[in-house]
């Protein structure tokens, strides 16, 4: 930690080890009724929250919002959060790598949230905490909870969700390869339990959507590529008959399944045109990406698992010059 700048309300709640509601209001209207306005302030609150052993329930709150208005507000550029300043988060917050409790991962994923733009690598941070929670049961996302290591249940996968929508990640456009990395491993790690059909679609989405921006394709954005009811949800658990059905129309249907199912929303009416340019043009995947994907899909020459087999479904329907890599793979796939 750098200078601590820890007024004697602070120093006095550090000592006593316990945080009323009313201690929660007393900082609100005295001690930070400007805000967070330094990293010493910002590290003061960090001292209180990992030494105070009770917490009331206004705690966790105020704590997320004060340290993310001064990391996002405070620290310049205003709304941009700095390599340096990244840096700087996953550092006071990680054990070795870890989060050190569900307050300060909420602090991560809230800073995402409300930045304009972040490294992808605090994205990928967050991402990594719910991987360490999900593969190996570490972390505080284990504590308390229904968590099942080694099976991805709904919540874990709203949780990833959440994440992967954040705004500032990658200026909110297309899935990093970074974070692609950690749900490829996420996938391999869980591909034997009986996972929340939820994470087949969600994985197909992101993964689908760093490629085709890979290949030139311009994306959707994360929001309108990952919600919850559009691309993959008429598939049910197999995901098959859904991209039967969909390579039937060619690649402007997947491109229209990809997009908007339902409707277009009029915010997205310029990019959806555009988006239909696009698709005119033959999208390829280039040797990086293709060597990319072999490494990960099918490794070993196991079978394909449905929710890969869904992925170069798409790949194969919506690049329509394929790699030489890639060709054995998606042989594979209808």
């Amino acid at each position: 930690m750098g200078e601590l700048i820890m007024s004697a309300p602070v120093a006095g709640l550090t000592s006593k080890n316990k945080i009323t509601a009313e201690d929660v209001t007393m900082l609100r209207r005295e001690v930070f009724a400007d805000g967070v306005v330094s990293r010493g302030e910002a590290e003061a609150l960090f001292a209180l929250d990992q030494t105070a052993r009770d917490k009331c329930a206004e705690w966790a709150p105020f704590f997320v919002e004060a340290v993310t208005d001064y990391i996002v507000h405070e620290e310049k550029p205003e709304g941009y959060i700095s390599q340096e300043n990244a840096d700087w988060l996953v550092r006071i917050v990680s054990r070795d790598g870890v989060v050190d409790s569900r307050t300060e991962f909420e602090l991560v994923v809230h800073v995402l949230e409300e930045a304009k733009s972040s490294p992808g690598q605090l994205s990928a941070y967050a991402l990594e905490q719910v991987a360490h929670a999900v593969i190996d049961g570490k972390g505080p996302l284990v504590q308390g909870g229904s968590l099942v290591p080694g099976h991805i249940a709904k919540a874990e996968v709203d949780l990833l969700r959440r994440i992967l929508y954040a705004y500032g990640g990658d200026g909110n456009i297309a899935i990093s390869k970074a974070e692609a990395e950690v749900l490829f491993r996420i996938n391999d790690r869980t591909a034997a339990a009986d996972n929340d059909p939820s994470w087949n679609d969600l994985f197909v989405k992101a993964i689908a959507n760093y490629v085709m921006c890979s290949a030139g394709y311009e994306p959707p954005t994360r929001e309108a590529a990952l919600r919850h009811e559009t691309f993959l949800d008429e598939a049910g658990p197999t995901l098959g008959g859904f991209f039967s059905r969909m390579a039937a129309g060619g690649f402007a249907a997947i491109l229209e399944a990809y997009r908007s199912p339902g409707g277009i929303e009029a915010e997205w009416e310029a990019r959806n045109r555009a988006a239909e340019a696009l698709s005119r043009r033959a999208e390829t995947i280039d040797a990086g990406e293709a060597k990319w994907l072999a490494e990960h899909v099918g490794n070993g020459n196991r079978p394909l698992r449905d929710n890969e087999r869904a992925l170069l479904t798409l790949i194969k329907h919506a690049s329509p010059e394929i790699h030489p890599t890639l060709k054995p793979l998606l042989d594979k796939v209808a």
